[in-house]
């Protein structure tokens, strides 16, 4: 057992400390783009708040605290800073699934003595986990758009088993856990429209050796959870034995959410600071119109984030029903909940491109501008690989409710 840094610690707390965390955030927005990756300052912070044990087991050294809690704290994030949220969310959130799946002795061995776990993690696999025969698998290869990775102390990956025979194709999916000393970071997060600061590098494994129990045969995306799983019932909790993909797909919501109400905040600063041309006594938070724009883009970012919340309160009912056996968690279910997710996501990206960037006036999409920043992040947050699943997630939604077959509707293509 490992103890928790702040043993009477409160999920209102952690979300109260994001809150409070906005205007730092907002001041270091320039400097994390820069940096490529938000501050030491920043991280320390996150250190100091809990934020990167959110998830986290009890059992070592984490709050267990639920997703209602982890996506308001990543919201409130993104609120201050796009690039940070998205760094931050991607980075706390792993540790989810490693709770979930491995062995007791694997966790004992990737949480250590202080239970200091922060993992970066792609879901597209890499290369072949190729064994070499004194109990530990080799990987080799560059894993792309790896974000958080600078302040990560360990990777969550995906491979392939590596065939028996060298003309055969390679094998399933395999799930790995390496830790920061097996890779090597790359500096090549420059270049991109948005989330400069999201610390989204690649990461090189040379012919690394990681224990083989530290792999696994699954995909991240569809992990086994029916009827509970090896994490639900090493840690008591069912939070450990909910499906993965819907849980990606909320990180996605939140981050849209949280990015759409730092616009919204903007905005409001902007029409309240521009004075009319023909009246300069009065700004354009006098004008109707203007007020109509920024009161019907709340209402749809706090729609989206009101389904934010009821979706992660249902996610965390279907794994209370799991565990019980009243009913399984079921890939239907993740469908379900993963288009609620990009659903709210879709609104809050409508508001801020179609409604507060469209109205705020072209001086704000110069370099330098938070707005012109909100909408360089949000486009990029949109042509994430989540997003482009809403058809195919539509689809499957509307079978199951119709009683007709749906897994064979890729989600991937």
């Amino acid at each position: 057992m490992i103890a928790v840094p702040e043993p009477e610690l409160t999920e209102r707390e952690v979300i109260e400390r994001a809150v409070a965390m906005r205007p730092a955030l907002l001041e270091r927005q320039p400097e994390t783009e820069r940096l490529t990756i938000y501050p030491k300052d920043t991280h320390e912070d996150f250190l100091r708040a809990g934020f990167y044990r959110m998830l986290q087991p009890r059992r070592y050294g984490g709050y267990a605290f639920g997703l209602p809690t982890f996506y308001r704290v990543v919201t409130e994030v993104a609120r201050g800073c796009p690039s940070t949220g998205w760094a931050l969310s991607l980075t706390a959130a792993h540790v989810l699934q490693v709770a979930s799946v491995f062995e007791e002795k694997t966790q004992d061995e990737l949480f250590g003595d202080e239970g200091d776990f922060r993992a970066a993690s792609t879901a597209t696999p890499v290369g072949v986990a190729r064994p070499d025969g004194d109990g530990h698998v080799v990987l080799d290869g560059t894993w792309s758009y790896s974000s958080g990775s600078p302040y990560s102390t360990h990777y969550v990956g995906q491979t392939l088993r590596a065939p028996e025979r060298p003309e055969d194709p390679p094998g399933p999916l395999v799930l790995f856990v390496a830790p920061r000393s097996a890779w090597t970071l790359l500096d090549d997060w420059q270049g991109v429209l948005g989330l400069r600061g999201s610390g989204s590098h690649s990461i090189r494994f040379d012919e690394a050796r990681i224990p083989a129990h530290f792999t696994r045969e699954a995909s991240l995306l569809d992990l086994p959870v029916e009827g509970g799983s090896l994490g639900s019932k090493l840690h008591g909790h069912p939070m450990y034995a909910g499906r993965a993909a819907s849980f990606f797909h909320g990180e996605l919501a939140a981050l849209m959410i949280g990015t759409a109400y730092a616009a919204a905040d903007e905005y409001a600063r902007i029409i309240a600071e521009r004075p009319l041309v023909l009246d300069p006594g009065r700004t354009r938070a006098d004008l109707h119109d203007y007020q109509r724009h920024l009161g019907e883009a709340l209402a749809a970012i706090r729609t989206a984030d009101a389904a934010l919340r009821a979706t992660a309160d249902d996610w965390m009912e279907a794994c209370c029903d799991n565990v019980s056996g009243r009913a399984p968690f079921t890939t239907a279910v993740d469908n379900r909940l993963a288009l609620v997710f990009v659903t709210a996501g879709r609104l809050a990206w409508d508001a801020l491109q179609g409604i507060l960037f469209r109205t705020a006036g072209s001086r704000h999409a110069r370099d330098g501008a938070r707005m012109q920043r909100y909408f360089r992040d949000a486009a990029t947050i949109w042509s994430h690989l989540g997003p482009t699943m809403a058809e195919p997630l539509a689809r499957r939604v509307g079978r199951d409710r119709l009683g007709l077959p749906s897994d064979d509707i890729p989600l991937i293509s």
